[in-house]
């Protein structure tokens, strides 16, 4: 009577696959422009003010190491939307415009009978909807304005001029003077779309949905309503420490910005972010509201981080982790809380969301899912992580340790940001990021690393080898330092 009881522990006894959850039912993905992880509280700032992003934070998964794989607006709104890197949508200056053969998340969720809405900037450079039904963007905002009384309660202080970047001082455009908008916050930018985001919400609650909701806050010149005046103290703020190798990089149009001039653009920065969220908020509580945040996926990045003091600069358009590295936040049904240390990239977006949505994939896209990570199921995803600013002809790989950036250094950078010295030439730059995580000592030409650059060397190469649809072009013979050079051209031409 014993032998099938033992028999029975002697065995192995096969294991049950897990449970596959139900696919969730909608998408909302919200999108702030240029903000950086340090000013955000569940990133730990103790200065910002962010409770809509921080509860967000609380209840879903608050990544620590997401990376953008572009520093800069046009190329990585772009690579996120389709799931593909900047150089192989073709999308990596300010201006191209996003090629109607590309496919992007909402024109494939379309096709399985998702009512898609974008409402906010999405930098396409042109006229083309590429799959969202229903569209809002700033033109709407502008003709909405002017239906409005145009009287409404002022403060007595300046209220921010036109924006006009390069043209006037940084000072002046960066809002060095924590100026005010011309806005209420009843009549803002944000709050409008915010409201519109709601209206899409309201209309769609009884169909499987993909809202795009991207704010303009907080890109210079830092905007915020008239309510938020004195939000932020100037005098609070901390001017990062510069390096001993910043000098040289620094753009000429900061280098009159005085210390007080610093702070007040870093305070007009904080406010700002405060600004979008309330606007967040605004648009989360609807969801709970309609009864919609049970079955629904939501996403919060920004396209970018951006540097405030740090090296001296106040932008984007460079390869420092507080640019590269960005607030990636996931809620969601089946999704527990936690903070999660897995390197990803936002090319690793498409193919995550559409899992969990429980789509087919998208045809051609570059990104890998991590939709296990979000499930519980495995701890890492990507070991390395690739990014490009082809602007100033420069790549980057970054491990758990090092950052290697690459750039050919063919000419004084651009966009404005001209240091108005002579071009370097080809430039490697490495850093440990465990003992230097400031990134202030340039370690490539110390023998004892030589054969550690020689490998982030030709994993970078390798990356571009891959996902290049002109790689076949790469002429032979080439030496490393050579063929990035010639990938880090521009496929626009």
């Amino acid at each position: 009577m014993l032998l099938p009881a033992l028999l029975t522990v002697g065995c192995a006894v096969p294991r049950e696959a897990p449970v596959q959850p139900e696919p969730i039912q909608n998408l909302l993905f919200i999108m702030g422009d240029d903000h950086s992880t340090g000013v955000f509280g569940a990133y730990g700032s103790s200065l910002i003010r962010t409770p809509s992003l921080d509860q967000l934070a609380v209840q879903g998964v608050r990544f620590e190491r997401a990376y953008v794989n572009s520093p800069f607006c046009t190329p990585s709104r772009q690579s996120l939307i389709t799931g593909k890197l900047p150089h192989a949508v073709g999308v990596t200056l300010l201006a191209t415009p996003l090629d109607d053969g590309q496919t992007t998340i909402s024109e494939h969720l379309k096709g399985f009978g998702f009512r898609t809405g974008a409402v906010g900037k999405m930098h396409f450079n042109s006229r083309l909807r590429h799959g969202f039904d229903h569209r809002i963007d700033r033109g709407h905002y502008r003709e909405w304005l002017e239906t409005m009384d145009p009287s409404q309660p002022r403060e007595t202080t300046r209220v921010r001029p036109p924006w006009r970047p390069f043209r006037d001082p940084a000072h002046s455009w960066l809002n060095a003077d924590v100026l005010l908008g011309s806005q209420t916050d009843e009549r803002s930018e944000g709050t409008y779309f915010a409201g519109k985001a709601i209206e899409f919400l309201r209309t769609e609650s009884e169909q499987r949905f993909c809202l795009w909701f991207s704010l303009a806050e907080p890109h210079s010149p830092f905007n915020f309503p008239i309510e938020y005046s004195g939000k932020y103290n100037p005098a609070d703020m901390t001017i990062p420490e510069v390096g001993p190798d910043d000098d040289a990089l620094i753009p000429a149009i900061f280098r009159d910005l005085t210390e007080h001039d610093k702070k007040g653009i870093i305070a007009s920065y904080y406010t700002s972010v405060e600004s979008l969220d309330k606007n967040v908020g605004l648009v989360l509580e609807e969801l709970e509201l309609l009864g919609l945040a049970g079955k629904t996926l939501v996403v919060y990045v920004g396209d970018h981080g951006y540097l405030l003091g740090h090296h001296g600069r106040f932008e984007k358009h460079t390869m420092w982790e507080e640019v590269v590295r960005d607030p990636l936040l996931v809620r969601g049904p089946g999704i527990a809380p936690a903070v999660n240390q897995a390197m990803v990239e936002f090319v690793d977006l498409v193919p995550t969301i559409l899992e969990l949505l429980g789509i087919p994939p998208l045809s051609g896209v570059q990104g890998e899912s991590f939709q296990e990570i979000l499930r519980g199921q495995a701890r890492e995803h990507r070991r390395s992580i690739f990014a490009e600013y082809l602007p100033d002809n420069k790549a980057m790989l970054r491990t758990r340790r090092w950052e290697y950036i690459f750039t050919s250094g063919q000419h004084d950078l651009t966009l404005g940001y001209a240091t108005g010295n002579l071009p370097t030439g080809i430039k490697h730059r490495l850093y440990d990021m465990v003992e230097d995580p400031q990134e202030f000592t340039n370690l490539a030409d110390r023998p004892e690393l030589a054969e550690t650059l020689r490998s982030l060397q030709r994993q970078l190469l390798d990356r571009f080898k891959h996902t290049d649809l002109r790689a076949d072009q790469l002429p032979p013979d080439l030496d490393v330092s050579e063929a990035l050079a010639w990938f880090c051209e521009p496929p626009e031409g």
